[in-house]
C-alpha cells in the first residue's frame, strides 16, 4: 500500500503459481489488479497472493524481504527478520508478538489497510475468473467493534493471530501466537483491556 498503487495490474509469474499452503488459486500469467490481490492477502491468507504482490512491488521475494526488514526496524520491532512474504516456514524468519503488535499498530494507521482487514467479504473485479472471499478472523463477527486484523497457521508455528477492536473511542490490539482457542483467547484479552484502561 506504500509503494504500490492499488489499480496496478500485477502478471502472476512461476514464482507465485502453486505457492504451497493456503492459496486463491492464481493461475500462472493471469492478470489482476494489485486491489484483489491485497483482499486475497488478507482475507484469505492467500500465500501465492503475497509472493505475486512481493514480486510485482519488490522485482522477488527477497528483494521484499528486504523492504519488510527495513521498515520492520524503522517501527522498532528488533526481534523480528522476515524471509518469506507469506510466513511459510524457514527457520531465519521470526518474529514476536511484541513487534507484531508494533508493526500492526503502525498498518492500522493506513486507512486503505483498515478497510481490507475489516472487510467480511470481498468479490474480486479483475482476474481470469471472479473469486469471492471470506475474511477468516472471526473477531470481525463475533466481538463487539471488531476492526482486524489477520489470522495465521502453519504447523511449526501453530495457530496464531494479530487481533483488534475498538470501543468509545479506543482501539486495542492484540496478539497470540501458537494458541489453539485463538479466538476465545482474543476475546478474554480484549475484554480485559476495555475493562481495565483508557486512553
Amino acid at each position: 500500500l506504500e509503494q504500490g498503487n492499488t489499480e496496478d495490474t500485477v502478471t502472476v509469474d512461476a514464482s507465485a503459481y502453486g505457492t504451497e499452503g493456503s492459496s486463491i488459486y492464481l493461475h500462472l500469467e493471469e492478470e489482476i489488479a494489485l486491489n484483489d490481490l491485497l483482499y486475497g492477502l488478507m482475507l484469505s491468507s492467500g500465500n501465492d497472493a503475497a509472493v505475486a504482490i512481493a514480486v510485482h512491488i519488490g522485482g522477488g521475494t527477497q528483494a521484499f524481504a528486504e523492504i519488510m526488514n527495513k521498515k520492520a526496524l524503522e517501527l522498532g520491532a528488533y526481534n523480528t527478520n522476515f524471509v518469506t512474504p507469506n510466513g511459510l516456514h524457514d527457520d531465519a524468519h521470526y518474529t514476536t508478538a511484541y513487534d507484531l503488535a508494533r508493526i500492526s499498530a503502525e498498518a492500522m494507521k493506513n486507512n486503505e489497510f483498515r478497510e481490507i482487514v475489516s472487510t467480511e467479504y470481498y468479490r474480486t473485479e479483475t482476474g481470469e475468473i471472479a473469486r469471492t472471499f471470506k475474511n477468516k478472523n472471526r473477531i470481525l463477527w463475533e466481538y463487539a467493534g471488531g476492526t482486524g486484523v489477520k489470522t495465521g497457521y502453519t504447523k511449526a508455528a501453530g495457530r496464531c493471530l494479530v487481533f483488534a477492536a475498538e470501543q468509545e473511542g479506543m482501539e486495542l490490539i492484540g496478539v497470540v501466537l501458537n494458541c489453539p482457542n485463538m479466538f476465545e483467547d482474543a476475546k478474554a484479552m480484549l475484554d480485559y483491556g476495555f475493562e481495565n484502561y483508557e486512553t
